[in-house]
């Protein structure tokens, strides 16, 4: 009995001993915890830094010649970063200048062509004018001339007829009638004539219009062939591929001699001078939050030093606590998602990816005070 009361002692000391240790550092970690914890009006939040992507991509299918940026490096909007091939595009550049070339041609030629009519039509209006008017005056004169004839073979015919003159006399006014009636139909003749010419020559109107027709038409097939040399050399350009936008190259997707489709990223970058840090805030302090509320953001290497933001979105639906965040407690909660953008990053020493703790002020005479996790 006495040995059993004994084994009991022997474990009931180490047993208590342990119990007031954890005792002891539980509640020391306990007050740390509560120590720890930022005051009223300061919201502490941690997450990773993100950048808006910024893709150089090809507009075109080709293969990559050359890529001129390399991982690291800064490239300036509207640089050129990548090459494709584009021999089978200077073709189609030239053929479209061949086209445009003869196109401009026909239309001058054209255009001389109409000059020319526009100029010779009233030059034929008038000759025609000119050669009806001589035409009815010959035969005005022819006219005259058989009517004369006429009556003298009539008075010639009755002198005959009475003896007074002899036959040949009378036969030769009969003649002479007969020639001054071929001339008056000859020249009757040429007055239908000289008609039709004019008739023929007042058609030069419709010859003008159908020149202009037909440089209208030629002036659409030059404007059609602008456009397609136009959208060659477009098309020749878009071979050339430049960074839309100022930033970091992350990635070299492709390399010299891939195969690229429209639209494939070449190069994956990103914005160093606009980044914001996504972190994620309880239900229950998300009604604190409102968009411009100032933040100071902290990285490990840099202990001693603070970059300023500000909220600049708050998600409006909520969602489960991402698998990061470190305790199962925390996971079970809802959060919303918040995004801080960074006001200046000097010497870019922040990058996408780099774990960051930051502080949300939404009381005004909140004092700062930098989170600890540990």
């Amino acid at each position: 009995m006495q040995t059993n009361i004994q084994d009991k002692r022997k474990w009931l000391g180490p047993g208590l001993l342990g119990l007031a240790l954890v005792v002891i550092v539980g509640g020391f970690f306990y007050y740390l915890a509560q120590s720890k914890k930022l005051p009223e009006g300061l919201i502490a939040a941690s997450g990773r830094i993100e950048g808006e992507r910024i893709v150089a991509a090809a507009k075109y299918p080709g293969r990559v010649v050359t890529i001129m940026a390399k991982e690291g490096e800064t490239v300036r909007a509207g640089a050129v970063v990548a090459q494709l091939e584009d021999t089978t595009f200077q073709s189609r550049v030239e053929q479209a200048r061949q086209a445009l070339n003869g196109s401009e041609a026909q239309l001058r030629g054209a255009q001389a062509a109409l000059d020319v009519t526009q100029k010779e039509v009233p030059m034929a209006i008038n000759g025609a004018q000119a050669a009806v008017s001589q035409a009815r005056a010959m035969s005005g004169k022819a006219s005259a001339v058989e009517l004369q004839a006429r009556r003298d073979a009539q008075r010639h015919k009755d002198l005959f007829e009475r003896g007074v003159i002899e036959r040949h006399r009378y036969e030769q006014a009969d003649l002479a009638w007969q020639v001054a009636q071929a001339d008056l139909k000859a020249a009757q003749e040429s007055v239908s004539r000289a008609q039709q010419g004019a008739l023929q020559a007042g058609l030069g109107g419709d010859k003008v219009k159908a020149k202009q027709q037909e440089i209208g038409a030629l002036q659409a097939q030059r404007e059609r062939a602008v456009a397609a040399v136009a959208e060659a050399n477009a098309i020749l350009g878009d071979l050339v591929i430049k960074a839309p936008a100022t930033g970091v190259v992350l990635a070299r997707l492709r390399e010299p001699g891939e195969v690229v489709m429209p639209g494939s990223a070449i190069l994956d970058m990103v914005d160093l001078d606009a980044l914001h840090l996504k972190v994620y805030v309880p239900e229950s302090k998300i009604g604190q939050l409102r968009l411009g509320l100032p933040v100071r953001i902290y990285i490990d290497a840099q202990p001693d030093q603070f970059y300023t933001a500000k909220v600049s979105f708050i998600a409006s639906r909520a969602e489960f606590t991402p698998k990061e965040v470190q305790t199962t407690d925390e996971r079970v909660k809802l959060v919303y998602a918040v995004k801080l953008a960074i006001d200046k990053n000097p010497d870019h020493k922040l990058t996408p990816g780099l774990p960051a703790d930051a502080v949300i002020r939404w009381k005004d005479d909140a004092v700062w005070q930098k989170p600890s996790w540990k």
